[in-house]
């Protein structure tokens, strides 16, 4: 496996396997789709927005070569420059299996020239909620892309880093938990947490019973469907990570963002306010969402590879949601070591100095202003910010 230094040149490279020219986005025709359904009551949906690319008959047209932001893109914008060992385990979960999830992984890695992460190296892992390797649950076309999805951004925040995925047998919120606990249970040293439920009062058991891994960094999308809360962002246990857009500046940055209009934000109406929020002005009595948040929108998306065909569309798409922050936000926290024991989400806030702090833009209408529009500092749909290099994490 190649490792520091070489990751980082290769994906500077220029050349047919180098990472996409940064870009400024322009506004799609074509629509967005949600590629997993509304969830039923106690189960969650995948929080992962495929950029359609449509032709004149109307058909989905997927991108031959990648569009959207690759790795170094990525890296670039959240000043990264670690790319993280062995040591750190990155852990996916999700419902459903993904049949083709290595195979897509290592389509993914070998355009950007990152090192293979397979079975046989032992870099990627594949496992059911059990921990079992060969009962796996049945295949579902739209998790399938909410998978490649994840394991795409693992590899490209932290290519270094060993990859877990585990798929839960379906998506109730029971049996997504028993896949985060199997997870811990293997090694994860980070988890992330691409879906989201509506709330209910079996939440904060739920915390405890699925979400509370001390020395495990959790982190969990806050929704794609602007102003409000879902379940386990809401959790105290979790990094509720929420959305930006982020495109191409002239900054000395060289990147902009702004509060993407899809991210979920707000009040949750069980759980119980985490200790670092008391240190900003949230104006909920219970816990607040989000804590940060990375690129979402998917007019601004990031390249993904999946060659299950579902709704017509296979190959090299475009992506965005929540599903995208999540993942990102893990593999920064990877990049940094992870998280001792008595680390919480709450130290995110007393290193906010560590975040590139996102001050405008809105994912809706709400009572109280900072819930639902960007500001300095703390709001709801982008948190303390997003990541300026590992220091936060």
């Amino acid at each position: 496996m190649l490792l520091g230094g070489t990751v980082l040149a290769l994906l500077m490279t220029a050349g047919p396997v180098a990472a996409q020219a940064a870009q400024n986005w322009p506004a799609r025709s074509a629509g967005h789709v949600h590629v997993c359904g509304t969830p039923a009551h106690g189960a969650a949906a995948c929080n992962a927005i495929r950029a359609d690319p449509v032709s004149n008959n109307g058909t989905v047209q997927p991108n031959v070569t990648p569009s959207g932001y690759g790795p170094a893109d990525l890296r670039s914008a959240y000043k990264l420059t670690a790319t993280g060992t062995s040591s750190q385990t990155v852990a996916i979960v999700d419902a459903y299996d993904d049949p083709k999830a290595e195979a897509d992984l290592a389509t993914y890695r070998a355009q950007y020239g990152l090192p293979a992460c397979t079975t046989a190296n032992g870099c990627f892992t594949k496992v059911g909620q059990t921990g079992s390797k060969t009962s796996l649950p049945r295949a579902d076309g739209g998790w399938t892309q909410e998978i490649s999805l994840d394991l795409d951004m693992v590899s490209a925040i932290c290519p270094g880093c060993k990859i877990l995925l585990v798929e839960a047998s379906s998506s109730s919120l029971t049996n997504l938990g028993t896949a985060v606990n199997t997870a811990a249970r293997l090694g994860a040293t980070e988890i992330s947490n691409s879906y989201g439920g509506s709330e209910s009062p079996s939440d904060t058991a739920y915390d405890w019973k699925y979400y509370s891994h001390p020395g495990v960094a959790i982190t969990a999308s806050s929704g794609d469907n602007g102003y409000g809360v879902e379940y386990p962002a809401a959790s105290a246990n979790v990094t509720a990570v929420g959305g930006t857009s982020l495109a191409k500046s002239s900054t000395t940055r060289g990147w902009s963002e702004t509060a993407w209009n899809g991210a979920g934000s707000g009040c949750s109406a069980y759980d119980p306010k985490i200790s670092g929020q008391s240190s900003v002005s949230t104006g909920c009595a219970k816990r607040a969402v989000a804590d940060v948040s990375a690129v979402a929108d998917p007019n601004t998306g990031v390249a993904v590879y999946d060659s299950y065909t579902y709704q017509g569309a296979a190959g090299w798409m475009v992506f965005g949601g929540t599903s995208v922050a999540s993942p990102v936000i893990a593999s920064v926290y990877a990049l940094a070591g992870g998280v001792s024991a008595s680390t919480t989400n709450s130290s995110l806030y007393s290193n906010a100095n560590g975040l590139f702090d996102v001050t405008s833009g809105s994912n809706g209408t709400c009572t109280t202003k900072v819930l639902c529009t960007a500001g300095t500092g703390w709001d709801g749909p982008t948190g303390l910010g997003t990541p300026n290099g590992t220091a936060a994490f």
